[in-house]
């Protein structure tokens, strides 16, 4: 039983939300496309910065000889890790940008 403050806090704790600064993680030249992502656990709540991450994407378009990138298509999660009862624990998140002129 006095572990019980103890367990509240941790769960608490998972629960909060974390800062996530998307990184590039594929793409294409010839598509003008690139992929940025970003992992996240079951209980979190990612904040991120979308200024930060279109001007990222926008500089890899920008070193392929594009003006800038523009999100496309919504977020894409693929599970990277399940526990024991087949639940996600640790998912890999996607937004691809499309480069433009």
């Amino acid at each position: 039983m006095r572990d019980l403050p103890f367990l509240a806090m941790a769960v608490a704790m998972a629960s909060c939300s974390t800062v996530k600064v998307p990184q590039p993680m594929s793409g294409s030249k010839s598509d003008g496309v690139v992929s940025m992502a970003y992992e996240v656990g079951p209980m979190e709540k990612p904040v991120i910065d979308w200024n930060q991450v279109t001007a990222s994407a926008t500089a890899r378009c920008n070193a392929w000889g594009y003006k800038s990138a523009e999100a496309f298509g919504g977020e894409k999660r693929t599970c990277n890790a399940y526990n024991g009862y087949g639940n996600c624990v640790a998912a890999l998140v996607t937004i691809d940008y499309q480069c433009t002129n």
